[in-house]
């Protein structure tokens, strides 16, 4: 089984994000401007936050503009069509799981790259409320019946709790150096041991809508 988080650099998955893009930059031509969207990677992406909000007593206009395999300079090349075109009120930002997969990641280029990010929001849309999201925790224990666990090994000999956790941190002191909320909306996803509750997920990295149901309940202040 090949993963995105693993390799992110094979042609056809490339040439499946310049699709999305492009798909991105065609509906972003009938989209309202100045609402809330959505960017990041998978995590994002597969939120299916516009069929979730359907038993709400508030419904939101929700733009997900996530791109599965993304890392932090894919998002950086495409911010016209995942974030500026839609010119937001409300922008949240799930970036960079992807980068601390790789085997060559240094959390320092996360953070540059993360801070370019967000320098470019700030020159472009000075008046968006922007949420830097946490990155959510995996699981590298249990048993998942579709995704063989020797599969996954790789991804999380790197992409581990602490880890992330580290990054989180670090993210955090980013975000409150531009007065930028970060929003930690993990609360209910783990177990007693800290990794993401195998019920929420498919591989260990990966949710069902029940874990992003979840998220959802987290994010309803913020929205």
């Amino acid at each position: 089984m090949t993963n995105i988080a693993e390799e992110p650099d094979l042609p056809e998955v490339q040439d499946d994000k310049k699709e999305k893009v492009r798909k991105y930059n065609i509906l972003n031509q009938f989209a309202l401007k100045g609402q809330t969207v959505l960017a990041g990677s998978s995590l994002m992406e597969f939120f299916p936050i516009n069929e979730l909000q359907m038993k709400l007593d508030t419904r939101y206009c929700i733009y997900n503009r996530g791109i599965a395999g993304y890392v932090t300079t894919d998002l950086l090349g495409s911010m016209e069509a995942c974030i500026f075109e839609l010119e937001p009120s409300k922008l949240f930002i799930n970036i960079g799981t992807n980068d601390i997969s790789a085997p060559d990641y240094r959390l320092e280029q996360l953070l540059a790259n993360y801070e370019e990010i967000l320098t470019h929001v700030a020159r472009r849309l000075p008046d968006c409320r922007v949420y830097v999201m946490a990155y959510y925790p995996g699981n590298a224990k249990a048993e998942f019946p579709f995704v063989p666990k020797a599969s996954m090994e790789e991804v999380f000999q790197r992409r581990t709790n602490e880890a992330i956790r580290e990054a989180n941190r670090a993210i955090e002191r980013h975000a409150a150096q531009r007065n930028y909320a970060f929003i930690d909306v993990n609360e209910g996803l783990t177990d007693e041991e800290g990794n993401l509750k195998a019920e929420f997920s498919s591989d260990g990295i990966h949710m069902y809508a029940n874990g992003y149901a979840v998220i959802l309940n987290n994010l309803l202040p913020y929205l």
